[in-house]
């Protein structure tokens, strides 16, 4: 079997526009009242489940969604996102995985429509994130969710979705890279058909051309002889029909602009980050995290402060 490499688009790239004149409370006004609008219609979508109106369990809230090539909104010349019908689930089909799903949608929502102060709001259904000061809405931006499915690899399981509940940003980070979590390279390999091994510092793998697979220092790479070729940073590593993991702290662990210019973390490994996939925007397409654009994360990172409470609902 002869040694090649699976090549990863991994740089994609997309710049954005953004007009920040007028301050904190400069916002896309027709957005803005869209998002407030939807806000109250969640509100009385709660005010009918109180008194007996209950919403079906078991059924995924995210059925039928999950393709990265489903637009949801259009880009105009400013570059800002137009807001579409189909971002958001009806009122009428926001159905729940449980009971208990429902009631967690319920005391969240609840508990962000009567907070006070900063705070950040992300609806799923409607696949928008808001930033509200007490009444005054100051941001409605069009996010990506998750695909709300579960991975199984090699008899291991990873379930990707965003959790309901309050969390609060914890910190802020410009230029993030984004380290890749064992399942991304369990999620290539069910895709491809391969093994999966990990590769350590200081142990050589034997190629079946001869060569052997090798950490130097910061890099991995391939040893022919005394000559060593490191391997494309942009590149998985898979020879011979194996994806290797790469040792946390290489270079080759450290996947540049996969989170945008901004990253806002939330704990438990869960961020609010931009993308430079920005077709997914608008769709249920991540592990778990909130995607934005560029430049509604960068609105995030220059306006809001390390402690703001964030509502997932």
């Amino acid at each position: 079997m002869s040694t090649s490499h699976l090549h990863a688009v991994r740089l994609g790239r997309s710049e954005h526009s953004s007009d920040r004149s007028g301050g904190l409370r400069t916002v896309r006004a027709a957005v803005a009242v869209q998002g407030a609008s939807r806000l109250r219609a969640a509100f009385a979508w709660l005010l009918l489940a109180c008194v007996g109106v209950t919403a079906p369990a078991v059924v995924s809230a995210q059925a039928g969604t999950g393709s990265r090539n489903e637009l949801v909104g259009s880009l105009n010349s400013d570059s800002s996102v137009a807001a579409s019908p189909r971002a958001s689930v009806p009122l009428a089909a926001r159905t729940f995985k449980s009971a208990a799903d429902s009631m967690e949608y319920a005391s969240v929502l609840a508990a962000a429509t009567n907070a006070k102060g900063l705070r950040i709001i992300v609806s799923m259904f409607d696949r928008e994130l808001y930033v509200l000061d007490d009444a005054d809405t100051l941001l409605v931006a069009p996010v990506a969710v998750a695909v709300d499915t579960t991975l199984t690899y090699n008899g291991k399981s990873w379930r990707f979705e965003t959790p309901r509940g309050k969390r609060k940003v914890l910190s802020k980070e410009s230029n993030p890279a984004w380290v890749p979590p064992v399942w991304h390279y369990a999620e290539v390999a069910s895709r491809q058909g391969l093994q999966l091994a990990y590769l350590e510092r200081g142990r050589a793998v034997p190629l079946s051309d001869g060569r052997k697979l090798v950490v130097r220092g910061d890099r991995v790479g391939t040893l022919d002889g005394s000559t060593f070729t490191p391997v494309p940073r942009d590149e998985e590593i898979v020879f011979d029909g194996t994806i290797y993991v790469p040792p946390t702290g290489t270079l080759n662990r450290r996947i540049e602009g996969e989170l945008g210019k901004y990253k806002l973390a939330l704990g438990d490994g869960f961020l609010l980050h931009g993308t430079p996939h920005t077709e997914s925007i608008g769709t249920a397409a991540t592990h778990g995290c909130v995607r934005l654009l560029d430049e509604d994360v960068e609105w995030l990172y220059d306006q809001i402060p390390v402690g703001t409470p964030v509502y997932i609902y």
